[in-house]
């Protein structure tokens, strides 16, 4: 479709027509929150901890939810209008207020946007990524469209010929500059913990059920950078990129500089968990 249906305060209208004013929050101060939901075979995948991180966002910029689960569920899945893969971008801004000020405005209707984009989700090529100082703020844990710094990350890894850039804070890893990290160390899937330092990913998460699951050993815990570039496997997760293997970190394989035993692994679990999740009723 040249002109997609896509969900503004209240509508759906063609994307051509979807408008905000010049004095949106989002706009002028890039306050706001967003998610991104995948949909396999027309469904909503893992849409319940999407909401609730979606919830914990708002909660964090002191923004009320402006509807109910139902009314989300509903609304996405309207966007979801075939049975192909796609991708669900949901944006909630605090409103435009009369006159640009950084104090909180009162009374204004909070501005909802929502779009679906078809997503290709073939097997992930191997890649390549480099270490940055991670320049972001301090609540990283909140999913937020301020995303100047995570851009820059990203720019940088892509000026280097690379894919991804591996957050470093403090001497330790923190996540990539758009997925959360995974490295294996002897034997055991490792991954940072959670807290205002990165984000609390959904396909992290799920990594981490489908490794408890099928007895394959994992931890949360920091990684100093010097352990993580000793790691036998690294990869980068995310809603649409999935489980993507690192293998060259800063112009040095990762292992044997292809992807490993475990990853693959990994990722015939998730494949399957998806498929089994498409077939459900």
């Amino acid at each position: 479709m040249n002109d997609p249906i896509v969900y503004l305060n209240g509508d759906f209208l063609p994307l051509s027509q979807a408008k905000v004013s010049v004095l949106d929050r989002g706009f002028l101060f890039g306050d706001g929150v967003y998610e991104v939901i995948p949909a396999y075979g027309g469904k909503l995948f893992r849409l319940e901890e999407h909401l609730q991180r979606l919830e914990y966002s708002l909660r964090g910029i002191r923004l009320d939810s402006p509807l109910e689960a139902l009314r989300w569920r509903h609304i996405l899945g309207e966007l979801v209008r075939d049975d192909g893969d796609q991708s669900i971008y949901l944006q909630i801004t605090r409103g435009t207020a009369p006159k640009r000020d950084h104090v909180f405005p009162e009374h204004i209707r909070p501005t909802v946007f929502a779009m679906a984009t078809p997503i290709q989700t073939t097997k992930p090529q191997p890649a390549k990524a480099v270490t940055c100082e991670d320049i972001r703020w301090q609540l990283c844990h909140l999913k937020t469209i301020t995303l100047l710094a995570n851009v820059l990350l990203r720019q940088d890894a892509v000026d280097h010929g690379c894919q991804e850039s591996i957050l470093v804070r403090d001497g330790t890893v923190t996540e990539g500059a758009a997925s959360n990290l995974f490295a294996v160390m002897e034997g055991t899937v490792v991954t940072p913990p959670k807290g205002p330092h990165l984000l609390p990913g959904v396909t992290r998460d799920l990594i981490l059920e489908l490794a408890e699951t099928h007895g394959i050993p994992a931890a949360e815990r920091a990684i100093p950078l010097a352990e993580f570039r000793r790691a036998e496997e690294i990869w980068y997760t995310s809603s649409t990129r999935e489980l993507v293997p690192v293998v060259e970190l800063d112009n040095r394989p990762v292992g044997k500089g292809t992807p490993g035993p475990i990853w693959r692994q990994m990722y015939e679990l998730f494949q399957a968990y998806k498929q089994a999740f498409r077939e459900a009723s």
